[in-house]
């Protein structure tokens, strides 16, 4: 579990404060804030905007091209060699080639680093532009639908199933509200969030945070409203990002090493060098400069060069590939990688699943439980995951081939729903047809769905994937579920399951 060192003490103290002492504390009223609210408040806690972002200027990476180490050695040779070489010699033994070779091997190292860097900077930039993330804000009496960057600490927002949390928020209002914190502490657990009072001395994890939703956070359930608390570095993500920011990674480490190391050298071996020629020839003017050359006899001037062009010619390969390299120095880093892990949902695959087969207890195709499994996907509240858009997806293609599939979502409507949680493990639709004909359709774990069904139809095929009960004439009868596997290879374990039921069915 993550340990709370990265939120904000205020934080912590306005979630142990009731509802009403935030709106006063904050100055909320029931409009939300006005235009000179909203400036005051940005003046004084700062903007939704994390400080790598807006560090990534063009002036910084032009500073970054030129500016390290490395170039500081070779521009200060290049000016000892131009004062060495033309300014302290006579006309006829001027010679500028050392001095404007230097020069030029920075120049150029500086213009390729530069230029590569700022069009990955563009095409970053634009694509996150594309998906920027808004919230519904209460501005003014009205909710209206704001960028992420607009937010400031007081701000009331309504969060929604597959938003993105844009900020520290204490929730005033909860239903069923279910929030992924994985950004944060790497557990995919779904952690159910409310709007109480969190006691003092209890959260000691962002998980026992139960009336905070924080910056990063994803929506996976449910509808909220709060409160902003904390917004741009003062937020757990912006605290994360702004230590990573200032982390060097290996290659910076590795070229600085180099160039300390060079300067060390050079520091010893110049003034052993200028005493030694100075007592055996007597001419100390000569040894001076013979120890400067012997300094810029040390220094590797086409290095810089060699090592940008070999780091840009790698940035164009990866571009070729569809990734962008912000950093030209990270090229290092990938090939220095043993083993990558990435998330390969919508990156190796193509993010969605396919419905092969819609069985009953008997393991039969059965129209009838597709069209169950889709009342229920369809008139869901919130996020529908991907085998609710695969259900959907199958019923929609299906509708030319039967009948009973046509039109189903305008011929039912919905009554109720008891929404999914991790303790019950399903979720509950009710919906009614034209005909005033009530049905009850609940899709969950196998295991919850065994545990509470009593009997299965096996005459009338009853459900497989979601288990039904209708409701007619005040009797219910239910059905024992099994699962819809996707695949051929998985049809000997459903028989089994199958078996199962119809053992559940002869008790």
């Amino acid at each position: 579990m993550k340990k709370l060192s990265m939120v904000h003490r205020r934080v912590l103290d306005d979630a142990q404060a009731d509802i009403g002492a935030l709106y006063r504390t904050f100055h909320i009223s029931e409009q939300g804030y006005n235009e000179e609210q909203v400036e005051k408040s940005r003046a004084r806690y700062g903007e939704n905007i994390l400080s790598g972002r807006t560090a990534d200027t063009v002036f910084y990476r032009l500073r970054r091209a030129f500016v390290n180490p490395f170039t500081v050695i070779l521009f200060v040779l290049a000016v000892i060699s131009f004062l060495t070489d033309v300014v302290l010699v006579s006309n006829f033994s001027r010679n500028v080639t050392t001095p404007v070779i230097i020069l030029g091997m920075l120049l150029t190292s500086g213009v390729v680093r530069f230029v590569q860097e700022l069009r990955a900077k563009r095409i970053a930039d634009h694509l996150t532009q594309m998906v920027s993330s808004t919230v519904l804000v209460l501005r003014d009496g009205q909710w209206v639908k704001l960028s992420s960057t607009e937010l400031v600490v007081g701000d009331q927002v309504r969060l929604l199933a597959g938003d993105r949390v844009p900020a520290d928020i204490r929730l005033t209002a909860a239903k069923d509200l279910f929030v992924s914190q994985s950004v944060l502490t790497g557990e995919s657990a779904i952690v159910e969030k409310s709007a109480g009072v969190l006691p003092r001395g209890q959260a000691r994890s962002y998980a026992d945070c139960s009336n905070l939703v924080f910056m990063g956070s994803s929506v996976t359930g449910g509808t909220g409203e709060g409160i902003v608390l904390a917004v741009g570095e003062d937020t757990v993500y912006g605290g994360f990002s702004t230590a990573e920011s200032h982390r060097k990674n290996g290659f910076d480490q590795g070229a600085n090493s180099i160039a300390w190391v060079l300067i060390r050298f050079m520091a010893v071996l110049i003034p052993v060098v200028f005493v030694a020629c100075g007592l055996t020839k007597g001419d100390w003017i000569s040894a001076f400069l013979f120890a400067l050359s012997v300094a810029v006899g040390l220094t590797p001037e086409m290095l810089p060069m060699i090592v940008t062009t070999c780091l840009a010619k790698g940035a164009v390969s990866m571009s070729k590939k569809q990734t962008i390299v912000k950093n030209l120095n990270s090229i290092q880093n990938f090939g220095a990688m043993d083993i990558l892990c990435t998330d390969k949902t919508g990156t190796l695959t193509q993010d969605q699943v396919v419905l092969e087969y819609h069985l009953n207890v008997n393991g039969q195709d059965d129209t009838r439980v597709l069209r169950h499994a889709y009342l229920n996907s369809y008139f869901q509240t919130g996020y529908k995951n991907l085998m609710d858009l695969a259900i959907i997806r199958k019923t929609e293609e299906a509708e030319a081939e039967d009948p009973r599939l046509v039109d189903l979502s305008e011929n039912y409507t919905k009554v109720d729903e008891i929404p999914f949680d991790f303790a019950r493990r399903r979720l509950t639709t009710v919906v009614q047809d034209k005909t005033g004909k009530t049905q009850m359709v609940t899709k969950g774990a196998v295991e919850e769905k065994k545990s509470n069904s009593r009997r299965a139809e096996r005459m009338r095929s009853a459900i497989a994937f979601c288990f039904a009960a209708e409701m007619e004439s005040g009797r219910t009868r239910q059905s024992t579920p099994a699962p819809v596997r996707i695949g051929k290879e998985r049809k000997n374990e459903m028989e089994r399951k199958i078996e199962v039921g119809k053992e559940i069915s002869s008790s």
